[in-house]
């Protein structure tokens, strides 16, 4: 997958040794695919071992795309990590459009089993993921919640947009006392970008902890990005079915995981250049993702000798 930057059958085939025929080559792709001992406890264990010690941020959101007439939609729950999210679970869902809640119930519990309350520090999530029984669930099992909610909520008897309709841009407040949100006790802070929009939390932290904390949501799109049209072509899939979805998207995930890690040794040692407009040359998982390509195909040596790295955690965020 790294080196075919695909996730097309016919792309990987090409990049498999031996003299079998491309057909033949092609059907072992498919098998490791229709392979049921690829579970998400499979997956699960191999990610963990990625993760620094300590509370990670967690982070739940959708990427969708279509196949034909085949809508394809996935929800990911994963962790922040150097700018990016990693996938820990997540479930190929039945139905184009939003979550249901059972969807987020199975897979926080299902993250919860490997991974419990007291090792994450939150849940940020945008504007689909409320309701009354998800926050009472996030609640109950302990999960600090930093959730975008829709201009219309109600919030003691107002709007939530009428309680800031007079914020300025780049400005930000909080209404003075918890406020029940979908029944549940929480903070509600608010700003206002620079090109008008409202951005309201609801939220268990401080303002401005909301506020740089709610901001690495983001995370999880640029993961989705390198996973797609910027780096693993996700999207030219003609896998359907929902659990061989699953499973491809554990493996793509590894394939992803491995250049980010690369990445971030690579940048720790030789930082990445920083252009004129203060944004790096190129992502983290570009960087390793440049290293593998050619040290696979030209270096196995030097390959061989940087295998350990694939198995280290990352370092805690902030440490040196």
């Amino acid at each position: 997958m790294i080196t075919a930057q695909s996730v097309n059958h016919r792309d990987l085939a090409t990049q498999m040794p031996g003299d079998s025929s491309l057909e033949a080559k092609k059907r072992r792709v498919e098998r490791a695919v229709h392979d049921e001992q690829l579970t998400m406890q499979v997956f699960l264990a191999l990610v963990l071992i990625h993760l620094p010690p300590g509370k990670v941020l967690m982070s739940l959101d959708r990427t969708t795309w279509e196949h034909g007439e085949a809508p394809l939609n996935l929800l990911v729950l994963g962790a922040v990590m150097h700018s990016d999210t990693i996938p820990l679970v997540w479930i190929a869902l039945d139905h184009t459009g939003n979550s249901d809640t059972r969807a987020r119930l199975w897979l926080v519990l299902k993250l919860l089993q490997a991974l419990p309350a007291t090792r994450w520090k939150g849940l940020v999530a945008d504007r689909e993921f409320i309701g009354a029984e998800w926050f009472r669930f996030l609640r109950r099992q302990g999960i600090r919640r930093a959730v975008r909610i829709r201009k219309d909520t109600i919030l003691d008897e107002l709007r939530a947009d009428e309680w800031f309709d007079d914020l300025p841009p780049g400005e930000f407040r909080m209404i003075a006392e918890k406020t029940a949100v979908f029944g549940a006790w929480m903070r509600v802070v608010a700003t206002r970008s620079p090109a008008g929009d409202l951005v309201i939390i609801a939220t268990d932290f401080g303002v401005w902890e909301t506020w740089q904390l709610y901001k690495l949501r983001w995370s999880l799109e640029c993961t989705f990005g390198s996973l797609k049209s910027r780096g693993f072509d996700l999207e030219r899939t003609g896998v359907t079915q929902p659990k061989r979805l699953e499973r491809l998207f554990g493996l793509v995930t590894l394939a992803w995981l491995s250049c980010l890690r690369i990445g971030v040794w690579r940048h720790e040692r030789h930082p990445i250049r920083v252009l004129a407009h203060g944004r790096k040359a190129m992502s983290l998982v570009r960087y390793g993702t440049e290293w593998f390509i050619n040290a696979l195909r030209w270096d196995p040596d030097g390959f061989a000798k940087r295998l350990t790295i694939l198995i280290k955690p990352f370092s805690a965020p902030g440490a040196a």
